[in-house]
């Protein structure tokens, strides 16, 4: 940032006097940073997804199931990405957290480089999911998670893998489901999914890595709860987002 910064004509003002990094300031003198922080995402208006949280710092989006957060060669004009764009053209796109495409829930963005980097790594992710059969009550799976060797988006537990742990604690359950709140110490790719199929309770709808569609058509996985620090005050926020019906409805009978 500063390197930009320095770059930048008049980047660093001191009451409207260009200084430089080293240049001594006084009280009350106005010292004003400019970057160029435009997105480089096509800007996309023609969905809507609800913000649940804003301050000057960042933005809490509560991301449907079925949209990707970053552009791919599948995915473009439909992401969270384009959206974002859409609401803050001035901005760059800075997820701290990503959510795979039928993951539903809490993704934050951060609307700067600084903020971006303070909270990459401190951003407590709470997980919700609802899984086949029923679970001890509360356990952790700690088993290496590593690509298949023949794929590019599979993974496996393997010996030679990332290490990767989760802790679990079951909320409810019926004969068929259970449903389950996971805390991460690690985050590797797919790793809540390939843990608890790792442990003969797939996630359902994860056909993927075994489960069954019969009830609902994409795994049952939802980011519910985001605590993190204020980058300014470092006053302790947390935000939440309820069950999507298609998760609440495994668990009505």
């Amino acid at each position: 940032m500063l390197t930009r910064l320095k770059r930048t004509e008049n980047g660093i003002t001191c009451n409207g006097r260009h200084i430089r990094t080293v240049d001594p300031v006084k009280d009350d003198d106005e010292i004003i940073l400019r970057t160029d922080d435009s997105s480089f995402l096509e800007p996309v208006g023609s969905f809507e997804v609800p913000i649940v949280y804003e301050d000057d710092y960042t933005v809490i989006f509560d991301k449907p199931f079925g949209m990707a957060v970053h552009p791919s060669i599948k995915h473009q004009g439909d992401t969270l990405g384009n959206y974002f764009a859409y609401l803050y053209p001035e901005l760059t796109f800075r997820p701290v957290n990503r959510l795979d495409r039928d993951t539903s829930g809490l993704c934050l963005v951060a609307k700067d480089a600084y903020t971006a980097g303070m909270l990459q790594g401190k951003l407590k992710k709470v997980y919700y999911a609802v899984v086949q059969g029923i679970t001890e009550k509360s356990g952790t799976i700690d088993a290496p998670v590593a690509r298949e060797r023949e794929s590019i988006i599979l993974r496996c537990v393997r010996e030679d893998g990332q290490k990767a742990v989760t802790h679990y604690k079951r909320l409810e359950h019926n004969d068929k489901y259970s449903l389950l709140e996971i805390n991460l110490e690690t985050g590797r790719t797919h790793q809540i999914r390939v843990h608890f199929s790792h442990i003969g309770h797939a996630l359902a709808g994860d056909d993927m890595y075994g489960g069954s569609t019969q009830d609902i058509a994409r795994q049952a996985l939802h980011c519910g709860k985001l605590i993190f620090s204020d980058v300014m005050t470092n006053e302790l926020r947390e935000v939440f987002s309820e069950l999507p019906e298609d998760i609440k409805n495994l668990l009505k009978e």
